[in-house]
């Protein structure tokens, strides 16, 4: 091999590095929904194991929810909860997946939180807002005594670039609450923030993204506090 020839091949390599860094991971997409099928089959294998009761609050979203799928019941406790959240999704892949993840539960009420992955991989903020505008539009006819949930997208020292986008997206969340009746704001983010605005550096682990104990037990008691004012009564 000559010197030309072991210079392009290198320059080759390189160019084919930087394509690949350039593509986006398999969840910021936030166009082909079916790369959660995977999940879809593993929450109805826990289904056939462990049927879960109809009339329960139905638990879903990103990272933020699916990690702590396992912590949540006993945090909420004593209300009854079906965690699915799966790391990862953005705002449509809710809507996507709604009847498999939220709807055949026919569950008194859903939490959800998405927008942070959605934020972060630059889907527009009409586009997030306008997905949840489908998503409870789909929850009102078909469950139209089902109450919803939505958390505020969190701040993160991981994404402090997009929360500017963040907080329009929290404004568009709130203002759907407001003319909702059936919908809920989760103020989610202001427990995150210092007195001065800036975002805590003291709750996440490595990443920066997600939470450590200490927060997931802010992120446990502003869930809580949202839920057990309205469903209490239902227990």
């Amino acid at each position: 091999m000559n010197k030309f020839t072991s210079r392009l091949l290198r320059n080759i390599s390189v160019t084919a590095l930087f394509a690949l860094l350039a593509l986006p991971a398999i969840g910021q997409r936030g166009a082909d929904p079916s790369v959660w099928n995977d999940a879809m089959d593993r929450f109805a294998d826990q289904d056939r194991m462990t049927p879960p009761p109809l009339g329960a609050i139905l638990l879903t979203g990103s990272s933020s929810i699916a990690r702590w799928n396992d912590h949540a019941a006993a945090a909420l406790a004593p209300l009854t909860v079906i965690a699915r959240g799966f790391g990862g999704s953005v705002m449509n892949d809710v809507l996507h997946h709604l009847d498999t993840v939220a709807l055949q539960y026919k569950p008194r009420a859903i939490l959800i939180y998405e927008g942070d992955n959605d934020t972060a991989y630059h889907i527009p903020e009409s586009e997030i807002i306008g997905t949840l505008n489908q998503i409870v539009e789909r929850v009102n006819k078909e469950l139209p005594d089902t109450r919803i949930y939505v958390m505020a997208v969190k701040p993160s020292t991981l994404r402090v670039d997009v929360w500017e986008n963040a907080k329009r997206v929290n404004a568009g969340y709130r203002e759907i609450a407001k003319n909702n009746p059936q919908v809920h704001y989760v103020d989610s983010a202001t427990p995150f923030l210092k007195a001065d605005g800036s975002v805590m550096t003291d709750i996440f682990v490595e990443d920066g993204l997600h939470l450590n104990p200490m927060g997931n037990l802010i992120w446990g008691s502003v869930i809580r506090a949202a839920l057990m004012p309205h469903e209490a009564r239902y227990e």
